[in-house]
């Protein structure tokens, strides 16, 4: 009974930066169901992966009622990821220990240092806004995402009116049918992004990738999804976390079906962390409005350097 309040408290946290980050949680419970519980590795991972689609979802739900995401490239990047996750499973199933724990800490360390760097090129909040509020009093009625203005390859990445076009389809669909004058450079975004066959192949590769190491590290794929959201798709942080989270709820489901049908889910933990990591989850998607994009990213970034340090040490036994 212990253990069960105490996986529900700590999961109220994960929730937290579940919905805040659109990371999913697994990232944390990966190291803390290892360390904090004493869980085998195989165990460690797959009980993540099962906690994670009740917060995903708890936390998909609230972003799509604040229109924080854009859930065409979440459901795309789920379906695609979904065929790969099994196959991460059994990948991580014929693995030692030491080499799953490995790969993580590589893929989070390197994700925090693409999240860190554009975090510092990206403008302040104050000197977005002005930015923005100069288009519309010009009478520019689609205002373009921030990433999409200041960050060159980012709206060519997004591709929404292809090639070097970009930013400027955007601005010019949004002036054209969508009338989002008004609208934050977010809503603009999620209004205006149309599949390409380039952007589709991309969002398919991004998922894909993310599936397999959903399935491997037992982790969602966010901290791998939201990254690549950004650099490649141009999609803006604040859409970026809740448009992860979309594609977690579905790419982690047959991951959780085959270490289950493995016998590797800890159900009774699993449910303590989900019970708090639900509303912890809903917390964290209300306070992504509240936070300046900048700040959320470099959060992001300094958060995903410690679980990378974290596995590490474990790994090399300083905190056994």
């Amino acid at each position: 009974m212990e253990i069960f309040i105490i996986a529900a408290v700590v999961g109220v946290g994960v929730g937290i930066l579940s919905g805040l980050l659109g990371i999913g949680g697994g990232v944390i419970m990966v190291p803390l169901f290892r360390l904090g519980f004493g869980l085998d590795a195989i165990v460690a991972t797959a009980t993540s992966l099962f906690t994670i689609i009740p917060t995903s979802i708890s936390g998909m739900v609230k972003h799509a009622r604040n229109k924080t995401s854009v859930p065409k490239i979440g459901a795309v990047c789920g379906l695609f990821g979904a065929c790969l996750s099994p196959v991460g499973v059994w990948a991580a199933n014929i693995s030692p220990d030491w080499l799953i724990m490995a790969v993580a800490a590589v893929i989070i360390a390197y994700s925090a240092v693409t999240m860190l760097s554009k975090a510092l090129k990206s403008p302040k909040k104050q000197k977005s806004e002005t930015h923005a509020a100069e288009k519309a009093s010009a009478g520019v009625s689609g205002v373009v995402s921030a990433d999409l203005q200041c960050d060159a390859d980012a709206g060519k990445g997004a591709g929404l009116a292809g090639g070097a076009d970009a930013g400027k389809g955007a601005s010019s669909n949004n002036a054209e049918g969508s009338g989002l004058a008004g609208e934050s450079h977010e809503s603009a975004f999620a209004a205006a992004f149309r599949f390409t066959p380039a952007l589709l192949v991309k969002t398919a590769v991004i998922g894909v990738f993310a599936g397999f190491m959903s399935g491997y590290v037992g982790v969602g794929g966010g901290f791998v999804m939201v990254p690549l959201f950004i650099s490649l798709l141009g999609v803006p942080m604040k859409l970026a976390s809740g448009t992860s989270l979309t594609a977690v709820c579905i790419l982690a489901v047959p991951g959780v079906i085959e270490q289950a049908l493995l016998g590797n889910v800890d159900f009774a933990i699993g449910i303590a962390m989900a019970v708090g990591s639900i509303p912890g989850a809903i917390i964290g998607a209300n306070l992504v409005k509240r936070i300046p994009e900048r700040t959320l990213r470099i959060f992001f970034a300094c958060f995903l350097a410690v679980v990378a340090v974290v596995l590490v040490l474990n790994e090399v036994g300083v905190l056994a």
